[in-house]
C-alpha cells in the first residue's frame, strides 16, 4: 500500500510539473549555457557518471552517512544522470521513493536510459531554475551536490526545498571548498562553507551535522528551525 501511494503521488508530480514547464516562456528550457553546464553536454554526462570521480567524491561513503531507512523518500536536486540519485534508491529500497531533480531535460534523458535497467524506485523531475517542483512535506532527505551555487536566489531555494521537507527531515548540501582544488569549479562561482551556512540561517535552517571526510568539500546536514 505504501509503495503504490508513493508512485501514486510520484506520478501525479511529474504531471503537474510539466504543466508547469509548459506555461513558461521558451527560455525556461534552458540550455546547458543557461544553468551553467559545458556547451558540450554528452562530454559533461559521461564525467557525472565516471567511477573515476568516486576517488575523491566518495559517493559510496557519503550515502551510507546519511543514514537512511528502507521505505522513506529522499530527493536528489541537480541529479544528472543519476550518480547519487541510483544510490539513494539503493539505501531506501523498493519501498522507498527518489526523485531526481534536474534543470536539463537531455541530462534526464541520459538518467532515464540507466533507470531501464533498474531500479523502479526514481522518478525523474524535470525542474525550473528557480524552483525544484518537489511537493510540500515529501521527502525525508534532500540532497543537493556540487549544484547550489547554480541557484540564482539560494536563500529562496532553500525556503522551497524545506517546504518539501517532512518533519524531521534534513537538506544535505555538499559543494566545493573555496579554495584551489583539483576538480570543481572557477573560484569565483565557488560559495565558501561560511557563505553558504549565512544564506542557510536567512532561509531559516540551521546546521544540524557536518561530514568532513570529503578532501575538497563540505558536506552540512541542515534542519529547519
Amino acid at each position: 500500500m505504501m509503495r503504490t501511494s508513493l508512485l501514486l503521488a510520484a506520478a501525479a508530480l511529474v504531471a503537474w510539473g510539466a504543466r508547469a514547464l509548459l506555461a513558461q516562456e521558451p527560455a525556461s528550457h534552458g540550455h546547458g549555457d543557461k544553468y551553467g553546464n559545458p556547451h558540450d553536454l554528452d562530454s559533461y554526462i559521461a564525467r557525472l557518471a565516471s567511477p573515476e570521480r568516486d576517488a575523491w567524491q566518495k559517493p559510496d561513503e557519503l550515502v551510507a552517512a546519511l543514514r537512511l531507512q528502507p521505505g522513506q523518500v529522499a530527493c536528489d536536486v541537480g541529479a544528472g544522470p543519476g550518480y547519487f540519485a541510483l544510490r539513494l534508491a539503493r539505501a531506501v529500497g523498493e519501498s522507498g521513493l527518489v526523485y531526481a531533480v534536474d534543470v536539463e531535460p537531455r541530462i534526464l534523458d541520459a538518467l532515464r536510459e540507466r533507470l531501464a535497467q533498474g531500479p523502479r524506485n526514481v522518478v525523474p523531475v524535470l525542474a525550473l531554475a528557480a524552483d525544484p517542483l518537489l511537493p510540500p512535506r515529501a521527502c525525508d532527505l534532500i540532497l543537493v551536490v556540487n549544484t547550489f551555487h547554480h541557484f540564482p536566489d539560494p536563500p529562496s531555494y532553500l525556503r522551497r526545498l524545506a517546504r518539501s521537507l517532512r518533519p524531521g527531515g534534513r537538506i544535505v548540501n555538499v559543494d566545493y571548498e573555496k579554495k584551489e582544488t583539483p576538480f570543481g569549479p572557477p573560484l569565483a562561482q565557488r560559495v565558501s562553507r561560511e557563505e553558504f551556512l549565512r544564506q542557510a540561517e536567512s532561509a531559516g535552517l540551521t546546521l544540524a551535522a557536518e561530514h568532513k571526510f570529503l578532501p575538497y568539500q563540505y558536506a552540512l546536514e541542515l534542519k529547519a528551525r
